[in-house]
């Protein structure tokens, strides 16, 4: 018969107990390892969406960059039925915006000193599309701050796209995307093209003309009766008073805007874009805006 003996059981008992240990250490570091290697391969897989999401709009970008040089050796007319106009879907979804279809904000100062006229046609333009008066005088005034203070400190930065109004007081995010189809920012002074502008942008810039003529006036052009040159337009507008001289509608543009999403699995990466195109050279762009 054996003999019952403490030390030998206490042994046999802190033998478990290391045992026990040894394996809740080994437990906690295994898991360890495997959170480490969930985080990096997560962190792998986002890294290479992320740069398949840049390709894509890399690819989006070229590809827009080739149709508006395509277009433009085809045709000198800028027009809405080109296929630039069309919108982009598959891997990146999204759309090409004529920037001088719209009323451009740059117009508002010339050589350093306000414009009247394009003054006054802005706050037309503001009235057509229910800006509220307030509101538009305090967008002029700050665009005006911005350009025509340009070697003064105090100055305001210069503005690179309309959401940079953002902080203006009354100007909330549905007016500005509102406003976004109808006004441009552009880093030139430039004429409104009469064959992509909204009847409220050219009601705006030629004052004879009011929304209804240029509703019917934009109906005509869009159904394939596009002005061939600026005294074309002036012809069609039917008001013998307006002098061809007098109105900066021209038929053709050079800055185009791309903006527009790639999806990669469950990421999604924005792009908004500016683009020149001068007239005998390859599109450029001029900056671009990447997000998430």
């Amino acid at each position: 018969m054996k003999r019952y003996s403490p030390a030998a059981a206490k042994q046999r008992g802190m033998a478990i107990i290391s045992a026990l240990l040894i394996a809740a250490v080994v437990a906690v570091l295994a898991g360890a390892m495997l959170t480490r290697q969930s985080v990096f391969t997560r962190s792998l897989e986002a890294e290479q969406s992320r740069i398949q999401g840049q390709w894509l709009l890399q690819g989006s970008l070229e590809r827009t960059r080739h149709m508006l040089w395509e277009a433009r050796q085809k045709d000198v007319l800028t027009r809405l039925d080109q296929p630039w106009a069309r919108a982009q879907g598959g891997a990146f979804t999204g759309r090409v915006e004529d920037e001088q279809g719209k009323f451009n904000l740059r117009n508002l100062v010339n050589r350093r000193q306000v414009d009247a006229e394009q003054l006054q046609s802005f706050e037309r333009l503001c009235r057509l599309i229910g800006v509220d008066p307030a509101v538009s005088r305090r967008v002029s005034q700050r665009v005006i701050a911005s350009y025509d203070q340009l070697d003064q400190p105090a100055g305001y930065p210069m503005l690179r796209s309309l959401h940079d109004l953002s902080g203006i007081d009354g100007l909330d995010p549905a007016l500005l995307q509102r406003m976004q189809a109808y006004i441009s920012v552009l880093p030139d002074i430039t004429w409104v093209n009469g064959n992509t502008a909204r009847a409220e942008v050219l009601s705006a810039v030629v004052p004879s003309l009011n929304l209804s003529q240029a509703q019917a006036l934009v109906a005509e052009r869009d159904a394939g009766h596009w002005f061939i040159n600026r005294g074309d337009f002036v012809n069609r507008l039917h008001l013998p008073q307006v002098a061809v001289d007098a109105v900066q509608v021209g038929i053709t543009s050079e800055w185009f805007r791309l903006q527009g999403q790639a999806r990669q699995d469950q990421r999604r990466v924005t792009l908004d874009a500016l683009l020149h195109r001068p007239e005998n050279q390859r599109p450029q762009v001029i900056w671009a805006r990447v997000g998430v």
